[in-house]
C-alpha cells in the first residue's frame, strides 16, 4: 500500500487499509501478514509476526513483520512457519 507523497496525511492510508481488511475479512481470509512501517501498520491491529513464531523468508527486523489474525485465535495452538512471497516480490 502507498499513498503519493503529496497526499500523504489526509487520511488516505488509513482508508486504503481499513477496507482492505474489511475486504479480507469478508472474503473469509483469517490472517494477514505485511512487511511494512512498524510506527504505521499497528493502527489497524497488527503486532510482531514472531508473536505467533511466524517468520518471512526475507532477512528482515522483526519490527518491521507483522501479522493480524482476522479470525481471533485462529493462530492460538498452531505452530509457527515461513511466510513464502511470490517470485513478482523478488525481482
Amino acid at each position: 500500500m502507498a499513498v503519493v507523497p503529496e497526499l500523504q496525511k489526509n487520511g488516505i492510508g488509513s482508508q486504503l487499509g481499513q477496507r482492505g481488511l474489511a475486504a479480507l475479512r469478508a472474503a473469509g481470509h483469517e490472517l494477514v501478514v505485511v512487511l511494512g512501517h512498524p510506527a504505521y501498520y499497528p493502527r489497524f491491529g497488527f503486532g510482531k509476526a514472531s508473536t505467533y513464531e511466524i517468520r518471512s523468508e526475507y532477512a528482515v527486523p522483526d519490527e518491521v513483520f507483522m501479522a493480524l489474525e482476522l479470525k481471533p485465535g485462529v493462530l492460538r495452538g498452531r505452530g509457527g512457519g515461513v511466510v513464502r512471497y511470490r517470485p513478482e516480490f523478488a525481482a
